[in-house]
Order: structure tokens, then sequence, then C-alpha cells
């Protein structure tokens, strides 16, 4: 077996690892890629994301549109904030020693507590009255006890990153007070509600409030990006489980092997758009963009939450439909196709402003791939409103990323470069 302790760690072999100081990584270290571990820690986001995936498309397709999305988003934020909290300090931290590994398996843990809970939040969502977060801030708390434990180690063990340590783990005990309140609390469901929204508030200003005066920590770029770019993976698996479970009803015959049309035309556009949509996202070398763009951290960070909310609606959108086609939802055909083709465009115009953001450009070109991809959208929604067929309509959502595949693929990959030559010019 191969020791897979930090660059320069002390960590040892054999049947014991010695405690690594969290002294912090090297932020410009060669060849960082993402461990193992935080490969495994992220199959249990895997379960977290399918499970608000599913719960979606099944309160969409009974006819609760507003419930179905405002559940859904919750259940993302709160997925993608808790990935968030581990990514960054792993890339920043990481030691791999035994203390790093079994706090990392308890924030695991957490992640299983928390995606539990998700099925309970969406039925009271449903239903009204109370909003029942109990399991979720469970799981939140297990989570949160392990990183708090892991800033100590930080400012035990690492002088220079102490104050950051210690102002990571005041901000994070006080959300974390704040949600055990919400979750527990008997309030009033308004009360419940504004406090969702000031406390999510919080989670998203924790870095600026941690680091602002305690200067950053050494995350590196590469690395960031690449488990961005894995998370992206995650949320993108969503759409091949979409196909799967919206084409799957649609075989004919005595033995299921006859195909239908429409089983046929939701096994293209589903695997299509989700292929097309990976095309999109992984066009950008968003690790070379923050080499030269550091600062810019955090709107990178934070800036892929409604990219990943996207994502995922869009393959749980992909299961409505095989409900639809199934007739088994309640929703009409113009709807579903509009509950495919809204997150798709969020996507890509995230995708779009992330880029544009990152590297303070204003380009034409991608105005005019933007601008055609959601033409091909809207058309889509207009083919459903005119009573084409749906799987028809699915087929149209499908071209839309590949606009900006075709786009990139002819000239703007030359352009691309163009620009990380002009940050790296103005870095020097």
């Amino acid at each position: 077996m191969s020791d897979s302790s930090p660059r320069g760690a002390a960590g040892g072999r054999g049947l014991t690892r010695r405690l690594v100081p969290m002294a912090g990584r090297d932020p410009a270290e060669h060849g960082r890629t993402a461990t193992p571990l935080e490969l495994l820690f992220d199959l249990t986001f895997v379960v977290a994301v399918g499970t608000a995936a599913l719960q979606f498309a099944e309160m969409l397709a009974a006819g609760h549109p507003t419930q179905a999305i405002l559940a859904f988003v919750l259940a993302m934020f709160a997925i993608v904030i808790a990935w968030i909290g581990y990514t960054w300090f792993a890339s920043a931290f990481g030691t791999d020693d035994w203390l790093y590994r079994a706090l990392t398996m308890l924030q695991m843990i957490g992640v299983v507590v928390l995606a539990l809970g998700i099925p309970a939040m969406f039925h009271s969502v449903e239903q009204g009255g109370r909003l029942e977060l109990r399991v979720m801030v469970l799981g939140y708390l297990v989570m949160r006890v392990a990183l708090v434990l892991q800033w100590w180690r930080v400012t035990r063990e690492s002088p220079r990153f102490r104050k950051v340590g210690l102002e990571n783990i005041r901000w994070t005990v006080v959300a974390q007070l704040c949600w055990v309140v919400i979750g527990f609390a008997h309030l009033p469901l308004p009360v419940v509600i504004g406090g969702v929204l000031v406390v999510g508030g919080l989670e998203l200003l924790l870095p600026s409030l941690t680091q602002g005066d305690a200067g950053g920590t050494p995350w590196h770029p590469h690395h960031v990006a690449e488990r961005y770019s894995l998370f992206a993976i995650i949320a993108l698996g969503e759409g091949v489980v979409g196909t799967v479970a919206s084409s799957g009803g649609l075989l004919g015959g005595a033995d299921g092997t006859q195909w239908s049309g429409n089983g046929v035309a939701v096994v293209v556009a589903g695997i299509g758009l989700t292929f097309g949509m990976w095309w999109v996202y992984f066009n950008v070398p968003f690790g070379d963009v923050l080499v030269h763009r550091r600062n810019r951290g955090y709107l990178f960070g934070y800036g892929h939450i409604p990219l990943y909310i996207g994502i995922a609606c869009a393959g749980a959108a992909l299961h409505v439909a095989g409900l639809h086609l199934e007739h088994h939802s309640r929703i009409s055909d113009t709807a579903v196709v509009l509950s495919l083709a809204l997150p798709v465009g969020l996507y890509l115009l995230t995708c779009y402003l992330l880029y544009a953001l990152l590297v303070s450009a204003r380009d034409w070109y991608h105005l005019l791939l933007v601008g055609l991809s959601l033409t091909i959208l809207a058309v889509a929604v207009l083919l459903a409103v005119a009573g084409v067929a749906v799987a028809v309509c699915l087929l149209v959502v499908m071209l839309a990323p590949y606009v900006t595949v075709s786009g990139y693929e002819t000239v703007g990959h030359e352009h691309q470069r163009r620009i990380l030559e002009d940050l790296a010019a103005r870095d020097r």
C-alpha cells in the first residue's frame, strides 16, 4: 500500500499514522489532486442529492410546483453549503492523518443524517404548517461538531492561522445554534421562514466574517476546481438516473423489450442533455482561472450553488417527464417541458455569468451563444403550448447546450486561450 499523506508531511506507514500538524498546505503544491478520502466523502452527497431530486420529481408530478421548488432549493442549499465547508477546509488544511480521517467519517455520518431528513422536510412543505427540519438540523449538528474540531486543531497547531481558526469556530457555532433554534423550537411558521432566510444569508457570509480580518487560508486553486468539477459530475449523475427512471416504464411488449417512440426519445434527450451540460462545464479551465483570480474564490465557490441546483433539477425533471408519459402526473405537457427548460436555462446562464465575472470579460460572442440557447429553450416550450408531443419537445431542449459546445469547438477555444494569456500577463 502507498502512503497517501500530504507531500512533505510526517505521516507514518504501517499500523499507525502519526498526527500531522495542521500548518496549512502549500497553495502552489505541484500535482495536487482529490484524495481517495475526498472521493469517499462525496459518495454521501450522491445519496443526499439523489434523495432531494426524487422528492422534487414526485412532488412536481403530483401537481405541487411551488412547494416542490421551494423544498428543492432549501434541500440543495443545505447540501451544497455542507459540502463547501468541508471542501475548502480540506484544500487548505487536509493532513490525511488518523484524526483527520476519523473526523471526516463523523462528517459523513452527518451528511447521511441530513439526507434522511430530506423526505420529511419535503412532506412538511407539501402539507403546510410546521416546517420539519429537525433531522436535517441534527445532521448539520453532527457535521459542524466535526468541522469545529478540525478548526480547533488549526488554532492549536498553526500560529499563522490561529485567528482565522478562532473566527471560523465562533461563527460556525453561532450559525449552528441558530439552526437548532429554528429546527427544534416551536416557532410560528412566518418566524421559521424568516429565520431560514436570515441564517441562510449568514451561511453565505461566513467566509467574509471568518477571513475578512484574519487573512485567507492556503487553498489550492486546481484542487478546489477539481473538487467542484467532481460535485458537478455528482449532480449530472441525476440526469442519468432521471433518464433511466423516465424510460424504464416506457418499454413495451410482454417481456419489456419493445421500445416505444417515447422511450427512445426520452433516452436520447436525457443522455444527450446530460452530456451536453457536462461538455459546457468542462470547457472552462476553472483551475487556471483561479490561479490568476485567487481573490475571487468566494465568487467561484458560492456562485456554483445555482449552477448545481440547475443541474440536479434538470435530472429530476427528466424523471417528471417519464412519469408524465406514463400518465402518472397531474401537470400539463407545457409544465413538463417548462420544468426541464427552466433549470437548463438557469444552468447555462450561471455558467456564462460565472465565467464572465471571474475573468472580468464582456463578450458579444458569449451573449450571442446565450441568446441562441435561450431561444431554443423558448421554442421547446412554445411547441408544447402548440400541442407538439412532449418527447419531441424534450429533444429540442436537448439541443440548447450544444449551441455553446459548437461555439467553443469552432472559435471559442482560441478566444479562451487569449483571455488566459492576458490574465497571466497581468500577473507578471
